[in-house]
């Protein structure tokens, strides 16, 4: 079986040569098929799938190990895997499945490794009111916390 840390090593090497690109998930089956997704904040060109694909090809012998390979990029609309990806959409809606809760839609404000904060209405009761009224909420979570995060895709 190919090694998974050894691909891994291939992409980071390729992607220190571009410098919006980061990677998103290797994945090494045990019949060697070999998934790469990488993800850019501007999109993934088709050009440079094709290009991380030779990269990688000139990288690993077919002849002492065969193995099926596919690299493309994270998929729209999909959970975010790493970091980077919900660096890239801070200040724009997405929607949180918690693990004990339902799917809240909000504005990502922030995040790093430990979390991240969600900008949402709901609505609240506030002191002396006499009903509820819908307001700003900011609701932090850490990412063992939930299930998904994606971004909402908006065809307004």
């Amino acid at each position: 079986m190919i090694d998974k840390q050894k691909v891994s090593a291939i992409v980071d090497e390729w992607i220190k040569t571009k410098e919006s690109y980061f990677p998103v998930d290797v994945t090494v089956s045990s019949d060697n098929v070999i998934v790469i997704e990488i993800d850019n904040r501007d999109g993934v060109w088709i050009d440079d799938c094709v290009e991380l694909s030779r990269f990688v090809e000139e990288r690993l012998d077919r002849d002492v190990e065969d193995y099926e390979l596919e690299v493309g990029s994270a998929g729209i609309g999909q959970p975010f895997k790493v970091l980077q990806q919900y660096v890239n959409h801070i200040g724009q809606e997405v929607e949180v499945l918690p693990k004990t809760g339902s799917k809240i839609k909000g504005i990502l404000l922030k995040a790093d490794e430990q979390g991240f904060t969600v900008q949402t209405r709901q609505k609240q009761l506030l002191p002396g009111a006499k009903r509820a009224h819908m307001a700003d909420v900011e609701l932090e979570f850490a990412h063992s916390q939930v299930k998904y995060v994606k971004n909402v895709i908006s065809l307004k």
